[in-house]
């Protein structure tokens, strides 16, 4: 609704609040039809200023969500959400749960010990070091292809490589030839 139409809208209606105020038993029938005449202009103003689709559900979250008939709210993604909640109270989370083991190791279990992290760093030569290019990945094949892909841009890197980061770094592969390039002009003559 733009501010013009506010105004029209919220005009119309203080015309039809003073009709209210003034609405009596003995009122003639000629101010009836003009009341009729302000509700209709009013009721015009509104279907204008109205853009959207009317909501199908109560919910503030979700008001043009699925509708569940049996919801207060007739949300269905919020009664989903609910009925979980009510089922996990009665039968407890749904975690899937290990047997529980014969003896305690003193070594603890596999869970219990942080899982090493692994990344696939891409960079690129830059004339002067090596330089991240991109965000690291989790998965080698991923990295590979987006240096495949930076490969044949249009503006591509004189040499690209792959490192891995484990608990330390490993260069995996490395693309061309990296070249150190004076920046200065006439090598610093």
């Amino acid at each position: 609704m733009n501010h013009a139409q506010m105004t029209a809208l919220g005009r119309a209606l203080r015309v039809l609040g003073e009709h209210g105020d003034a609405l009596s038993a003995d009122t003639p029938d000629a101010k009836l039809h003009e009341m009729k005449a302000d509700l209709r202009r009013a009721l015009e103003l509104l279907d204008e200023s109205v853009s959207g689709a009317a909501p199908a559900t109560r919910c503030p979250e979700h008001p043009n969500g699925p509708v569940d008939e049996n919801a207060h709210d007739l949300c269905l993604l919020c009664e989903t959400r609910r009925r979980a909640a009510r089922r996990s109270e009665f039968n407890g989370p749904d975690v899937p749960r290990s047997p529980e083991p014969t003896a305690p190791s003193r070594y603890g279990v596999r869970g219990d010990r942080p899982q090493p992290q692994q990344r696939w760093l891409p960079e690129l030569w830059n004339g002067q070091e090596w330089q991240l290019c991109g965000t690291p990945r989790r998965d080698r094949r991923e990295a590979e292809l987006y240096l495949a892909a930076q490969r044949r841009g249009p503006r591509a890197a004189m040499a690209y490589r792959l490192v891995h980061e484990f608990t330390d770094y490993e260069v995996l592969r490395i693309w061309g030839t990296p070249v150190k390039v004076d920046i200065e002009p006439l090598g610093n003559l």
